[in-house]
């Protein structure tokens, strides 16, 4: 490989290492009250301002792509979850991540525009019902999730927990969603 070929690849790769630093840097400071700003962005990632705005133009392409990157770890998150434990157990472990994710998706939805909110729920929408349609198959399979539990009764019955703040999100979301899942459960005779 030449060098100046090597130093094309490993611009690629810092290139990409800058871009997952300014993901999490947003992320990071999306919970933060007040407006998210780049340049706090950037500051917090050690890069110019230049650098952010090439791999996002604007505060909502960031803000978007920073929701788009946590739908996608939600919803890898079901089939391993599901290789490693028992359905009802899996889904209950999976509801964990689902009150993370509910601060995430309340905090970058009361920051971005409504056309921006309504593209990203369109984006969010199929794959969290198809991830949660994973998880209720296998348990139905299994016996221990009820045979009329559908994705759709889960997604709105877990579509407040981004509408709690911080404290009132900590304080019920383990205990609320410990009675979605005794609720999902297969009644006993």
């Amino acid at each position: 490989m030449s060098v100046s070929a090597e130093s094309r690849g490993s611009r690629r790769a810092d290139a990409q290492r800058n871009r997952e630093r300014i993901l999490q840097a947003a992320r990071d400071l999306v919970h933060e009250p007040g407006e998210l700003k780049l340049n706090a962005v950037a500051k917090a990632c050690g890069i110019g301002q230049g650098t952010l705005y090439r791999h996002f133009p604007t505060r909502e392409d960031l803000l978007a792509e920073v929701y788009r990157r946590e739908v996608e770890e939600l919803v890898a998150e079901a089939p391993r979850l599901l290789a490693a434990h028992q359905p009802l157990d899996a889904l209950a472990a999976w509801f964990d991540r689902v009150a993370a994710y509910a601060r995430v998706k309340r905090d970058i939805f009361a920051a971005v525009e409504a056309a921006t909110w309504q593209d990203l729920t369109a984006h969010s929408l199929g794959p969290i019902g198809e991830a949660v349609e994973l998880l209720l198959a296998a348990g139905r399979s299994a016996g221990s999730v009820r045979a009329d539990a559908e994705a759709r009764d889960v997604i709105v019955l877990i579509s407040w927990l981004s509408r709690l703040d911080d404290t009132e999100l900590d304080a019920r979301a383990p205990r609320l969603l410990s009675i979605l899942v005794d609720g999902l459960r297969t009644p006993r005779p």
